[in-house]
């Protein structure tokens, strides 16, 4: 490794040494190798393509799935001071051209893009001119039917192959089987790629399923228990906020975190987990990306993940340091007939994504053939409301269309509020003489927002709070008092998404034509459901083991402190003795009989049994036990 890696890591990453294998990927790289790069959550996949791209000349490319995810890296970066940029979506043309004089001349350093945006002939000109030292593809299971995220637009990345034929490819994930590994060296053309594989065993994480039919009870418990940081899992963005009122009713300092909460708000939240201000959050699967928090000790599901490669990414966030952490789902006898009903309700057919598409262009008023390259405004709960359509199931029609290159849904698109003073500057300063308790407020407004007399100006309300040492609901109720009184405009941000219909609308037959790629994900949806179940429900066999195997490891040592070891240590705690005395009473009785009177699982009795057998204490007839 060269010295010039480790001065990188040390200037921008403060960090003196390589974990295991990012030293090995990086050399790969530095030496024009096609790359795979398998390392677990929290693996430092980043530094793998981050640390080559910035010692060779040029700007290194990187696809990646989500908007959020791209945007993250990027201010990551260019707050260490590395320059980098993201074509962002609804670009017009001007701004793509603007952007890529700027990397060129710029000396820029990372270009992060969709894939689907790269699918513009005028994007893929401009690529072909720039001087590109490395192809990171973030994310790479997206490329397979069998990834637990597929983007069919994902299987089109090899078009960089042709626009930049010398350049190398690292592909990264960080959840993938053997046959995920091959979709990925298929569809991408990699040229005899070096692959590692960093092993998914966490000798130091517990994997620990509970049932239990008063999980608030059992959360209880646990935090009474344990007070060190911890994530709580839950499958709505509700559920967020009741566990969280009920954690805190109870004692227990935590936060929520999902979704549908401002960029703001998340940044609150996130930083009052990390700073331990609240140990505890509660969060949806959008609590996922970067976070690199070292020290916590317990992640518990409420509900059933949604996948194993969801389960081992979020039951990895656990215990970083190298110390104990407790990976904990919370299992009753309802939640696997309820997912499964939940997967028959949410998952639609092809029936329903005709619908739903043909619905989307009749919404905006499109003719059959016409075309609009433009994005709408689109609100999700508006439009299932006037076509009658289940919401749950909509959502995920839009996200199949999304995936297949059909629409570009921009969820987290959120128009920016703007206010514009329509009075003098002297009746303005009037109005805050005459309301004092107003005074700071507008006096601040003047002083972060210039040229609000000329026209109107974006703002940001939230801001004006810390600011102000409000709350924002009452800089927005303030702006709205001073509208009604006429003395400005207020236009508050809009929550509706940005909606791009990207083909001329050709109704069933633009479906048809994916149709084959849209029943392969929805067939391989149905297999990891049950892949998850039976993970859940296989109390037989070591957790660590079982996810292991998923992944194609070949595991045969059990890890000792997962709930099935622990209840197998437990078996030889229990006393033969007890047995002997049963049969002794009770003279002849089934396995089943004698877990029913001891109160133990079968596979504990059974071990028992295969002893007292073989030292001939006991035999057995017609399946049932009884004493020499």
């Amino acid at each position: 490794m060269s010295d010039k890696s480790i001065e990188i890591l040390a200037h921008y990453w403060k960090h003196r040494s390589f974990r295991s294998p990012q030293q090995e990927i990086i050399t790969a790289v530095l030496d024009g190798k096609d790359t795979i790069a398998l390392l677990p959550t929290g693996g430092g996949k980043s530094i793998c393509f981050q640390i080559p791209a910035l010692i060779n000349e040029g700007v290194c490319i990187v696809i990646s799935p989500l908007i959020a995810l791209m945007q993250d890296q990027v201010d990551s970066l260019i707050n260490k001071g590395i320059k980098a940029t993201v074509i962002s979506s609804g670009s017009s043309q001007d701004e793509i051209i603007t952007l890529f004089d700027n990397i060129r001349f710029g000396k820029t350093k990372f270009l992060y893009i969709s894939p689907e945006r790269l699918q513009s002939r005028f994007i893929q000109e401009k690529i072909k001119q720039l001087k590109v030292n490395l192809i990171a593809i973030d994310e790479a299971h997206c490329i397979s039917e069998w990834g637990h995220d597929f983007r069919p637009s994902y299987q089109n990345i090899s078009i960089l192959k042709e626009l930049q034929p010398k350049v190398p490819f690292i592909a990264l994930t960080a959840t993938a089987t053997k046959k995920v590994i091959n979709d990925i060296i298929v569809s991408l053309k990699l040229d005899t790629p070096k692959i590692f594989k960093k092993s998914f065993y966490r000798k130091n994480l517990a994997y620990q399923i509970f049932e239990t039919d008063d999980k608030l009870n059992k959360l209880n418990q646990i935090f009474t228990k344990t007070k060190a940081p911890a994530i709580v899992y839950v499958n709505s963005r509700a559920k967020t906020k009741d566990i969280t009122s009920y954690l805190s009713a109870n004692g227990f300092k935590s936060c929520f975190y999902h979704g549908g909460l401002t960029f703001q708000e998340k940044e609150l939240a996130f930083d009052s987990w990390m700073s331990e201000k609240t140990p505890i959050i509660v969060a949806t699967n959008a609590f996922g990306m970067g976070i690199d928090k070292p020290n916590v000790r317990v992640v518990i599901h409420l509900n059933l993940p949604s996948s194993i490669e969801n389960y081992i990414q979020e039951a990895g966030r656990g215990g970083r340091d190298g110390n104990k952490a407790f990976s904990v789902v919370l299992v009753n006898k309802n939640d696997i007939k309820k997912s499964e009903d939940s997967l028959e309700t949410s998952l639609p057919i092809i029936s329903d994504i005709k619908l739903v598409h043909r619905k989307l262009y009749q919404h905006f008023q499109i003719t059959i053939g016409e075309f609009i390259e433009t994005a709408f405004d689109f609100n999700f709960l508006e439009f299932c409301t006037k076509y009658k359509l289940p919401s749950t199931k909509t959502y995920n029609v839009l996200q199949i269309l999304n995936s297949n290159g059909i629409i570009e849904l921009n969820a987290n698109f959120q128009q920016k509020s703007t206010i514009h003073f329509i009075v003098l500057s002297k009746q303005v300063v009037l109005y805050s003489q005459q309301n004092p308790s107003v005074k700071n407020f507008i006096q601040t407004v003047l002083r972060l927002y210039g040229g609000v007399f000329e026209n109107p100006v974006k703002i940001d309300e939230f801001y004006i709070a810390k600011k102000t040492g409000i709350t924002s609901w009452q800089v927005v109720e303030e702006l709205e008092r001073m509208q009604e009184k006429n003395i400005l405009e207020y236009h508050k941000a809009t929550n509706n998404s940005e909606l791009f219909l990207l083909h001329p609308r050709e109704d069933d037959k633009t479906i048809n034509r994916v149709s084959k790629n849209i029943n392969l994900y929805l067939t391989q949806k149905k297999q990891k459901h049950k892949d998850l179940i039976h993970f859940i429900e296989n109390n037989d066999v070591c957790r660590s083991v079982q996810l292991l195997a998923y992944f194609n490891e070949d595991a045969t040592k059990k890890c000792g402190i997962c709930d099935v070891c622990l209840q197998y240590k437990k078996t030889f705690y229990i006393n033969p003795e007890h047995i002997i005395k049963l049969l002794d009473k009770e003279k002849r009785l089934s396995v089943s009989e004698i877990c029913t009177r001891l109160h133990e699982k079968e596979a504990n009795i059974l071990i028992l049994l295969r002893t007292l057998l073989s030292e001939e204490k006991i035999s057995v007839t017609n399946n049932k036990y009884f004493l020499l």
